[in-house]
């Protein structure tokens, strides 16, 4: 019957193990466990081998003579062959021989060409002991004969290896090391370490920080500048700086409550009666829209109406009426009217005089005016809109101009004194005169445009260097925000004052720093430093560790800190 021999790799672990066995094709599964391996050195490890074999319905057997792995199949019943020509059976504990040989695994071909495996001890012997009688015993145990001594030689064996002394050289010195090895390799292990502590104490650990405080004045700068709109009108270093115009547009909305009023009611209407006087053949005629005033009420004709008379004296209505002897000739028409608003102030009864007209007649009632209702709702007046807008720019003035700002790049200096809020298109909803139901706001969309000017950084903060004129061994170390002055436009051209505060003190670099003290003690170096540079408040020269007296030579490990008095 064909098996399957699987060789165990000394990191599979018990699921790898069980794995390969399900996999196996064979009925008969040869496990070769590896030297060392741990997941067999486990009573619950074999049971599970056991149960999987079980389960998968085949027959698994050990390949080794390993005693601990023996007696942990014997109490399991898992049967253990010495190598793959033997016939497997289940070990007894009795039979097991304790040894302390590492197993060796020999892989051969027999004769029908199929690779074995057989397991033997592979002990250390010195030349002359275990000849051919050892041998011939092990052949005997391959062959499944075992002698009831083999355990005592073995012990016997081991005994005697363990008494058997080694030879110490004849130099006492190293007879005395040979003998003491475990404290002469303690020593040499803390002598390494023992100067691994001193390079790392003298050579590598040692490190200064230079600690100077730097005495400073603070100056106030005033300069009248000028500036242009023309870059190629630019001069930054005579004071004339090119202005760049940056612009943020935005929209906005509000809402607002509206004030109006407006009567919406019925117009009342009626009638007029017109007349024209004629001395002589002519016309007189009231337009549609001629406006009928009586008292604060205005009525407007509805249509055209013509008053004519052709010098026959029997078509006048008085014909017989004359003025200063002057014959004139009356002529009256009806003339429909409508009041010019809504309400009921405007219903009112005959009145045959008071009225006054934009034509050339004459007009008075003959009947009352009527249908005239008041019907009262809130609509938007020019004032709303004027005072929403008005808010908005107050409102908004610094929000939009931060927004502005945080558009800017970091480099450009802002002229904040230029900038400008303007206010563009305006649209109320609903427009003015439109009524605003109840309940609701009008809304205000409203377009803003902000603007600033802005210059160049960098030569402003040149410009203020130059004209502080510092002495040579001085530099500026801070400067407050530059800010222009009363800017404005005279006679075409942009001017301001120029203002900031500075500070300044003499000119120390940390390379200058550390070129004057490295290498040096603690004490020459203080006094070089204070020696080389004036304006220097107090020096501290701090050393890494307390046994360091000189500051490094290598810069890297001198750190250099300069504190700014102001």
């Amino acid at each position: 019957m064909n098996k399957d021999v699987i060789y165990i790799e000394p990191e599979d672990d018990i699921t790898d193990i069980i794995t390969k066995i399900e996999k196996s094709k064979e009925k008969i599964v040869a496990l070769v466990p590896p030297k060392k391996a741990g997941v067999f050195r486990s009573v619950v490890n074999i049971k599970l081998i056991a149960k999987a074999g079980s389960s998968a319905n085949k027959k698994v057997v050990l390949v080794t003579t390993d005693p601990s792995i023996l007696k942990l199949a014997a109490a399991t019943r898992l049967p253990v062959t010495k190598n793959l020509q033997s016939a497997p059976s289940v070990p007894e504990v009795d039979d097991i021989v304790e040894t302390e040989s590492e197993e060796e695994v020999i892989e051969t071909t027999d004769k029908n060409g199929e690779k074995e495996v057989v397991v033997g001890d592979v002990e250390e012997s010195e030349e002359g002991e275990g000849g051919e009688d050892d041998n011939a015993e092990e052949e005997n145990v391959e062959a499944g004969d075992t002698k009831p001594d083999k355990k005592d030689k073995k012990k016997l064996g081991k005994a005697e290896k363990e008494k058997k002394p080694g030879k110490l050289s004849d130099n006492k010195v190293i007879a005395w090391c040979q003998k003491h090895k475990k404290l002469v390799i303690g020593g040499g292990i803390g002598l390494v370490i023992l100067i691994l502590l001193l390079i790392w104490a003298f050579v590598i650990a040692p490190a200064a920080t230079v600690t100077i405080n730097i005495r400073t004045t603070t100056s106030n700068f005033s300069e009248n500048v000028s500036f242009t709109e023309t870059l190629s009108e630019e001069n930054a270093d005579e004071g004339k700086f090119y202005l760049e115009q940056k612009k943020l547009e935005t929209k906005q909305e509000k809402r607002f409550v509206a004030t109006g009023s407006k009567n919406v009611g019925e117009k009342a209407s009626g009638s007029v009666v017109v007349i024209a006087y004629f001395a002589a053949r002519g016309s007189a005629k009231v337009d549609a829209g001629a406006t009928f005033t009586l008292g604060d009420l205005t009525y407007v004709a509805d249509n055209d109406v013509t008053l004519s008379w052709d010098g026959v004296p029997s078509k006048c209505e008085n014909a017989s009426e004359t003025v200063e002897t002057v014959f004139r000739c009356r002529i009256s028409a009806r003339v429909s009217v409508t009041a010019s608003k809504p309400g009921t102030k405007y219903n009112i009864a005959a009145s045959s005089t008071g009225w006054s007209t934009s034509a050339s007649v004459v007009a008075y009632s003959d009947g009352a005016m009527e249908g005239g209702t008041d019907k009262m709702i809130t609509v938007v007046q020019q004032s709303d809109i004027d005072e929403a807008v008005q808010g908005i720019k107050t409102e908004n003035e610094k929000d939009g101009k931060d927004a502005l700002f945080e558009t800017i790049d970091e480099g450009a200096f802002i002229v904040e004194a230029s900038f400008k809020q303007e206010v563009g298109d305006v649209v109320s909803t609903p427009a003015v005169g439109e009524e605003v139901k109840e309940g609701e706001q009008a809304t205000l969309s409203v377009t803003t445009t902000n603007s600033v000017y802005v210059i160049d950084k960098t030569k402003v903060e040149e410009f203020i260097t130059e004209k502080a004129k510092l002495a040579e061994n001085y530099k500026i170390y801070s400067m407050n925000d530059p800010f222009v002055e009363n800017f404005m436009k005279t006679d075409g051209v942009y001017v301001g004052k120029l203002k900031t505060s500075y500070v300044s003190g003499p000119k120390i670099t940390e390379n200058d720093v550390v070129e004057t003290v490295r290498g040096k003690g603690l004490g020459s170096a203080y006094h070089d430093l204070k020696d080389a540079f004036s304006g220097i408040s107090s020096i501290t020269i701090d050393p890494s560790f307390p046994w360091v007296n000189t500051v490094p030579n290598d810069a890297n490990r001198i750190t250099v800190v300069m504190n700014v008095e102001e």
